[in-house]
């Protein structure tokens, strides 16, 4: 059964006019750079975290070229405990294929942003949405969870099907700009009323038409498995980038140097102690002064941290942390010097 939209639409852009909230990435003018930018911030991580980092990225990278420029330890710092820090890399690798084949600005195609890394069907949706303004099925987790509930279903499916999104196609509207703001109310809908376990179904606009409000908000939904975080494998692939992200600060903050070299012989540095030479131990140069080394991250340097040092920080047992540091190493969020692990450069 098909639910009129002329009224659904309606209701429920004048009701995000009035209550959507002002996020900078909703300012006119804002570029497609800008919004890839937010979305893949915006996967499973909250918008209370995604804004201060969204800001820092669009002062430091404020198009493809910038970010394309950048050392992957730049990135994966900047990216900071987002969470998920691939998807830091893989948009710096989006950033590179724009910057050299699209002349630094993003395809409206969506055929050419499906191409480019990192880039899935909702990514691409949501840029033809809100960037550049034109009709496209956009279908996140609230916007699938509002539609569901606008049909009787108390969520939608684990995993999207072909009639769930034939269904979503058909209430979008088929002007551009209406179909655009459309998306954004619906998903501004489920992210502020229409939540998962406590909707707030007093202040929906779209009450009178919901159908599993009208059925009593029934339990019909298939049982969903709640995510752990403490004891996996991402918790410990996150102990080992949060020690090895604070290995990486400028040494006026915390001096990257200073306990590798606390554990070496005096004079002995730390790319000689992996090798076992000591050309410092008889000479009469100076020690070496934190202050005065260079860790632009730019250019590569030699620092990092020994297996056992990072081992004991992250306070994870070895059988949790060989794994996750071989599977950071793999990802490419980690690399190899020598004895020392450090961010990549």
């Amino acid at each position: 059964m098909c639910i009129p939209n002329d009224s659904i639409v309606g209701s429920l852009v004048v009701w995000f006019a009035r209550h959507g909230r002002p996020l900078p990435w909703r300012e006119p003018g804002t570029s497609a750079w800008a919004i890839l930018v937010c979305e893949v911030m915006s996967q499973q991580t909250p918008v209370v975290r995604v804004l201060p980092a969204w800001d820092e990225w669009m002062k430091r990278w404020p198009t493809p070229r910038d970010l394309a420029a950048a050392s992957p330890a730049e990135v994966l710092l900047a990216w900071g405990r987002l969470g998920y820090p691939r998807r830091a890399l893989r948009l710096q690798e989006c950033a590179t294929v724009v910057a050299q084949e699209y002349g630094n600005t993003l395809p409206r195609n969506r055929e050419e942003l499906l191409a480019l890394p990192g880039i899935g069907p909702y990514t691409a949706d949501a840029i033809i949405a809100f960037a550049y303004r034109k009709r496209s099925t956009v279908l996140d987790t609230n916007i699938r969870r509002v539609l569901a509930r606008l049909h009787g279903e108390e969520l939608p499916p684990p995993h999207m099907k072909k009639d769930e999104i034939a269904r979503a196609e058909k209430i979008i509207p088929r002007d551009d700009e209406y179909a655009a703001q459309w998306n954004a109310a619906i998903m501004e809908l489920g992210a502020l009323v229409c939540s998962p376990r406590t909707p707030a179904c007093e202040s929906c606009p779209l009450r009178a038409q919901c159908r599993w409000f009208a059925a009593g908000k029934p339990r019909n939904a298939a049982p969903r498995r709640t995510q752990k975080f403490t004891g996996t494998h991402r918790e410990a692939r996150g102990k080992i980038m949060a020690i090895l992200r604070s290995e990486h600060r400028a040494p006026e903050e915390t001096p990257p140097l200073s306990r590798i070299i606390e554990t070496q012989p005096h004079g002995m540095s730390e790319s000689n102690a992996a090798s076992g030479k000591n050309p410092t131990a008889h000479s009469n140069k100076a020690p070496i002064n934190h202050k005065q080394v260079k860790t632009h991250t730019t250019t590569t340097t030699a620092h990092g941290i020994p297996y056992n040092e990072l081992l004991t920080a992250t306070a994870l047992p070895e059988s949790r942390f060989a794994p996750a540091l071989r599977s950071l190493l793999q990802d490419g969020l980690a690399q190899r010097n020598g004895e020392l692990y450090a961010l990549p450069h």
